[in-house]
């Protein structure tokens, strides 16, 4: 018996006859049950439309931010075309993978307004995505040509091959692991430090200066891999609270 229905009972034992007992304990365990049933869609409402746009919105800000390695400030850089090519392959696997069944989300049974919060949602996914890749694929030169043909590959081969959610999954999170561990540990730390002279640089770690001219690599503070670090973990925070399909709405 709920906890709520039996201090009510509680209460009115020594107050009614058993008969009117019986009927109000009746009545209060309808009432207890319609509260929690109307409680329930409006908990599942808030973390749908309102806490997921926010994780999506706030990767698809920190993945393309980096902070300067000469003061630290804040740099916005914006996705190349391939993020976004990369993001909409990824998005078509979701829908093959039935991680988001898309009859689910879009239906002539839902309400105009439900449709356009469901493509919202699935609006700051793409957003989050296409920035995700933004934050693991090197900035330019060799590196970054290197990863994204990775990436290409990749998601190619699992597009058109004999699918399996799980098999995928496992891939992406390999490669997207790796691509965090290229980018922000090796490819970091093979960039001279901004904030010296290029004669400074040259004598002190001749091979480091001659990797970052070679390789064209960014100067960017070592602050920026942990602010990429959040980004990807919220992002797969998001990708967890995010359901298959919003039909349980209209039961």
């Amino acid at each position: 018996m709920d906890s709520e229905v039996k201090d009510y009972l509680d209460v009115t034992d020594d107050l009614l006859p058993a008969d009117e007992r019986e009927d109000l304990a009746v009545n209060k365990v309808a009432d207890v049950a319609l509260r929690k049933r109307s409680a329930a869609p409006n908990q599942i409402a808030f973390v749908r439309y309102l806490a997921l746009p926010f994780i999506f919105l706030t990767v698809a800000l920190l993945g393309g931010l980096r902070l300067s390695g000469l003061d630290s400030s804040f740099v916005f850089l914006k996705p190349p075309l391939l993020c976004l090519i990369f993001a909409a392959i990824l998005l078509v696997m979701f829908f093959r993978a039935r991680l988001i069944d898309l009859e689910g989300w879009f239906s002539e049974s839902f309400s105009l307004l439900k449709n356009l919060a469901n493509g919202a949602v699935l609006l700051t996914l793409f957003a989050a995505t296409t920035q995700l890749f933004n934050s693991l694929l090197p900035e330019k030169g060799l590196p970054f040509w290197i990863v994204a043909f990775c990436f290409f590959w990749t998601l190619w081969n699992n597009l058109f091959a004999d699918f399996d959610t799980k098999k995928l999954l496992r891939s992406l999170g390999a490669l997207f692991g790796l691509a965090f561990v290229v980018k922000y540990l090796v490819l970091a730390n093979l960039a001279a430090p901004e904030g010296r002279t290029w004669f400074e640089r040259l004598t002190e770690n001749p091979g480091q200066e001659a990797m970052t001219w070679l390789l064209d690599l960014p100067r960017f503070s070592a602050g920026t891999g942990y602010i990429q670090f959040f980004a990807a973990a919220l992002f797969l925070i998001g990708l967890y609270l995010l359901p298959a399909s919003t039909n349980d709405y209209e039961a």
